[in-house]
């Protein structure tokens, strides 16, 4: 079997354990009382279940153990500790949201634990070692005193972003999901021009990831049904972070292709550009106001979309659709060099059509069988 053919294995697997473990998740977290409860800073009106990031984890580590027995993917496993290293530090930040679902630990103590999560990245080499200076040539060898500082923050970025964009049905596992296969193609792409190893394990987790996603998003499409809660929204976030790290890392100078050669760390800003850009305006928004960076508000992208009249599945469709664009943008210039030149006009025309698309024609509120459960991410 062809090497896509062995990806294609682990993504179904992924989808379907995910899928699968789902169903008595919603049972088994109604019954312990693991749920999302309605209070003030939340505008759901139903109690719905928490539990997706347990589905999520469950089919993500079948689909490590699927890989490292399939003839065209095993050696990735026993080259290096990396897919050991990745594996452990999503358990450890996936218990940190699963205990903060439960009972709300400080901003400090979920950033230890994500730091923790970074630094078994970290030991076992599952992070950068390279750095390409966006929109010039200029390629930086990290040194070993500041890998651990890049690493950690390259963790707490994306794992607070998609926690952040985690505010409506859907929202998060589509736009990681779009995320993840885009970064999957590039990094396939790289390995066919021979710029990155067969070994690389960035594609693997890339796709696991999208596989994870798809299988939970049956669930967690308007109306939902489950949520993912911190546990599932920190575990995606990890896993996003290591595998834009041993791609967007670990890639050597190329010219003549396409200017993400020049910086493929540059790529999370384009495929994650909705969650990372809803992080940076919360963050200017808290510290103007004098909050906590912790404080939660009803200010993100996504609640800008509802109160300019778009309904639940609308204001989703449009951050996916966002999502899908610039991900397009990234991924056309890489299959047809000559298209390079066109892409920020293409991404202003992009976001022109996509906003006028998408207006709403009159202001509206949800029907009754779309109220739901938009929480409001911490």
């Amino acid at each position: 079997m062809l090497p896509l053919g062995w990806y294609a294995v682990v993504f179904t697997v992924a989808a379907a354990v995910t899928a699968a473990a789902t169903w008595p998740t919603i049972s088994l977290a109604t019954t312990v009382g693991y749920v999302d409860v309605p209070r003030d800073r939340k505008v759901h009106a139903l109690v719905t279940p928490y539990g997706g990031g347990v589905a999520m984890f469950v089919g993500f580590c079948a689909a490590m153990i699927v890989a490292s027995v399939l003839p065209g993917l095993s050696a990735m496993f026993h080259a290096s500790s990396e897919a050991f290293g990745v594996l452990v530090a999503c358990g450890a930040v996936f218990v940190v949201g699963l205990v903060d679902d439960i009972r709300d630990m400080s901003a400090p103590a979920k950033m230890a634990g994500q730091v923790l999560a970074a630094s078994i990245l970290y030991f076992t080499g599952a992070t950068m070692y390279q750095f390409h200076v966006p929109l010039t040539s200029q390629f930086i060898v990290l040194s070993p005193s500041v890998i651990p500082l890049i690493t950690a923050f390259w963790v707490i970025a994306l794992t607070n972003a998609v926690n952040l964009i985690d505010g409506l049905d859907g929202l998060a596992s589509g736009i990681v999901a779009i995320g993840s296969a885009a970064l999957a193609l590039y990094g396939l792409k790289l390995q066919s021009l021979g710029l990155l190893p067969s070994s690389n394990i960035g594609p693997l987790l890339a796709i696991i990831g999208c596989g994870v996603c798809i299988g939970f998003l049956v669930f967690n499409f308007h109306p939902a049904k489950i949520f993912m809660g911190d546990a599932g929204a920190l575990f995606l976030g990890l896993l996003l972070a290591a595998a834009t790290m041993v791609i967007g890392g670990r890639t050597p100078p190329a010219t003549g292709v396409t200017y993400f050669f020049f910086a493929p760390l540059f790529l999370p800003f384009f495929i994650l550009g909705i969650p990372l850009l809803d992080m940076a305006m919360a963050i200017i928004r808290r510290t103007a106001k004098g909050t906590g960076l912790a404080t939660a508000d009803k200010d993100h992208i996504h609640h800008r979309l509802l109160r300019l009249g778009h309904g639940h599945r609308r204001a989703v469709l449009i951050l996916w659709g966002w999502t899908a664009v610039l991900s397009s943008l990234v991924l056309i210039p890489l299959v047809e060099p000559r298209l390079n030149r066109f892409v920020p006009f293409a991404t202003i025309v992009a976001g022109v059509g996509l906003i006028a698309l998408f207006w709403p024609t009159r202001a509206s509120s949800e029907p009754e069988d779309e109220q739901r459960s938009v929480s409001v991410p911490k």
